[in-house]
């Protein structure tokens, strides 16, 4: 049960750098912590749709490699997951960042509540 709770977030998150502004409608929680160290990027506590609206095309990733997966479930309805990311941004230029990410469970299934990066 943990393993297919464990890949169905891991896909959820996969789509957080890959898919666009519907998916992060249906998973981002009401209010999300995001913690970027880049300058210009997002920092503190945000609402779903201004999360959301981050997601334009001319802003999505490629080539996206997750390693080094880490689970952990604190809780029936709390997990936090890490792991590493090595993608290429839209204008070509290549990233990498160990990630955390927080999901809560709420009615409509599990919600990333907490997302940091901190580039390697």
């Amino acid at each position: 049960m943990v393993v297919a709770l464990e890949d169905d977030i891991y896909t959820t998150e996969e789509g957080f750098w890959l898919a666009g502004e519907d998916h992060f409608l249906a998973h981002v929680d009401e209010q999300c912590l995001l913690v970027f160290p880049q300058a210009g990027e997002m920092h503190g506590v945000h609402s779903r749709e201004d999360v959301a609206a981050t997601a334009t095309p001319s802003n999505r990733w490629r080539d996206l490699e997750i390693s080094h997966r880490q689970f952990l479930q604190l809780t029936q309805d709390a997990v936090i997951i890490s792991y590493r990311a090595d993608a290429t941004r839209a204008d070509g230029e290549p990233y990498a960042a160990l990630i955390g990410s927080t999901y809560v469970r709420r009615e409509r299934g599990w919600k990333l509540a907490a997302h940091q990066h901190s580039p390697v």
